[in-house]
């Protein structure tokens, strides 16, 4: 493992927050499922990361309560009230927007089911891939807004300031005009609570 990782786990150490290295997205797969009981309820956030992972089916195949609101046969308000479970189910997946090396933790969020989620789980894993660590909570915020927020409007059509060219410009979006997606921002600086919080960091590059 690089020595800037293991400076990295530590750093999460110092937090209250339990870091975990894996060489590869089975091996974080494997990690997963064995945090996660079999008779434990799991909510999550949209999130390229989880997709590519594949988890969120794996765990609703064998069995978890999994509170999914992004299944196509549902309206948008049954899906803002799928999130507002999941935000309080055992057991919360999430992946960030950006890490720094010292630890923080950066999210942005539309509707704050993530925030919730994160914030008030009682068991809360987010996974990343390599590609979102950076230097600073300064640069962090920087990645999470003028990279993946950009990202994620033009994959799901978010008519924001940034979908035409990826530029963020948050001194004019706002409504009506536009439909902002990074809406609400955490950061993660520390846990009260030891092992509620788990990064699983994959060797690899995941999401935006």
């Amino acid at each position: 493992m690089d020595n800037r990782i293991n400076q990295l786990i530590d750093n999460w150490h110092s937090r209250n927050i339990t870091g975990i290295f894996c060489r590869n997205r089975q091996d974080a797969v494997e990690k997963i499922l064995e945090f996660i009981p079999l008779d434990s309820s799991v909510g999550f956030s949209g999130s390229v990361t989880l997709d590519q992972l594949g988890i969120i089916p794996l765990l609703e195949k064998r069995g978890n309560n999994v509170a999914n609101p992004y299944r196509k046969d549902m309206s948008r308000q049954e899906s803002l009230n799928i999130r507002k479970k999941g935000a309080q189910s055992d057991f919360y997946l999430v992946s960030p927007n950006a890490i720094s090396f010292n630890g923080e933790l950066v999210f942005f969020s539309a509707f704050g089911n993530r925030i919730a989620g994160i914030s008030y789980c009682d068991n809360v894993i987010v996974v990343s891939g390599v590609n979102k660590i950076v230097e600073d909570l300064p640069q962090a915020i920087k990645r999470a807004r003028e990279h993946a927020t950009p990202m994620n409007c033009k994959r799901l059509n978010w008519k924001a300031a940034c979908l035409p060219d990826g530029i963020c410009k948050e001194n004019i979006c706002r409504f009506p005009e536009y439909n902002r997606m990074c809406c609400q921002a955490l950061t993660v600086e520390a846990e009260a609570s030891c092992g509620r919080l788990k990064v699983i960091l994959v060797d690899e590059d995941l999401g935006f």
